[in-house]
């Protein structure tokens, strides 16, 4: 699966612009940083899809009543 397929082009999109970046030249500090900061990205992420569902759960169990 294509980079584009998983996230539709949009002008300036930073993830598209991320993939595309030349990692030849950086650093292996650099790159454990960049590694730390996007697991940091990811975890935000994925606290705020679980507030997200279950602030939906919540919704739907309160509408089902």
């Amino acid at each position: 699966m294509d980079l584009d397929d998983l996230f539709p082009s949009k002008p300036g999109d930073p993830l598209v612009e991320l993939a595309k970046q030349d990692l030849d030249p950086i650093s292996i500090e650099e790159l454990l940083a960049r590694i730390e900061a996007l697991k940091t990205e990811i975890a935000r992420v994925e606290a705020h899809m679980n507030r997200a569902q279950a602030h939906r759960s919540a919704a739907e169990e309160l509408f089902k009543k």
